[in-house]
C-alpha cells in the first residue's frame, strides 16, 4: 500500500509562488497545496509562508529516478530519516523546476527545498520494493546495509578486486 504523501515548502519574499508550485508539480503533478501566497510586486512585504499539500502518488518521482538510474541512491536518501511511522526527505526545488531530482542532505541550496513526508506502515519495506531494480539480483541492497551512502551523502564502493566490500 502506497504511503500517505505530504509535500511542503517555504515561500520566501523573493520567491515567485507560481514558479515554486510549478517546480513541485514537475515532480508531483497531482500536488494540491492548501493555501498559496499571492504574487506581489516589489517591494514584497510578506514574510516566509509555508505551503503544504498532499500528493496521491510517487510514480513520477520514481520514474525520474529509474530513468536516471539512481534508485540505490534514492533508497538511501529517502530512508535516511525513516522510523516505524514513516520518513522525511528533502528535494531541491531548483532541480525540480527542470524536471530533475536532487536530494538535499544538509544545507539549504539556492532555489529552496521541498520536504516530502511519507507516512505508512512498513515504510522501509515499501521503499525497498519501490526502488527495486534488476541490479539488486547481483548486488542485493536493503536500508541501512553496509553499502548505504554515508549521512553526508558520500558513496560507498562495492567493488574491490572483483569482490563485494568497501574500498578505502
Amino acid at each position: 500500500m502506497e504511503p500517505e504523501i505530504l509535500v511542503s515548502t517555504i515561500v520566501r519574499s523573493h520567491d515567485d509562488p507560481a514558479k515554486v508550485i510549478d517546480s513541485i508539480r514537475s515532480i508531483f503533478p497531482d500536488w494540491s497545496p492548501k493555501k498559496v501566497p499571492e504574487r506581489e510586486d516589489f517591494p514584497v512585504i510578506r514574510g516566509p509562508e509555508e505551503i503544504i499539500g498532499r500528493a496521491d502518488s510517487l510514480d513520477n518521482l520514481l520514474s525520474i529516478l529509474r530513468e536516471n538510474r539512481v534508485l540505490d541512491t534514492a533508497l538511501d536518501a529517502m530512508a535516511m530519516n525513516a522510523d516505524e511511522e514513516g520518513t522525511v526527505f528533502r528535494l531541491s526545488r531548483q532541480s525540480a523546476y527542470i524536471g530533475k531530482v536532487s536530494f538535499v542532505l544538509s544545507e539549504n541550496p539556492l532555489g529552496g527545498t521541498m520536504e516530502i513526508s511519507l507516512t505508512g506502515r512498513d515504510i522501509v519495506l515499501w521503499l525497498e520494493q519501490a526502488t527495486w531494480h534488476n541490479g539488486r539480483e547481483i548486488v542485493p541492497r536493503e536500508v541501512g546495509d553496509e553499502l548505504a551512502m554515508t549521512g553526508s551523502g558520500e558513496a560507498v564502493e562495492w567493488f574491490e578486486s572483483g569482490r563485494r566490500g568497501r574500498v578505502s
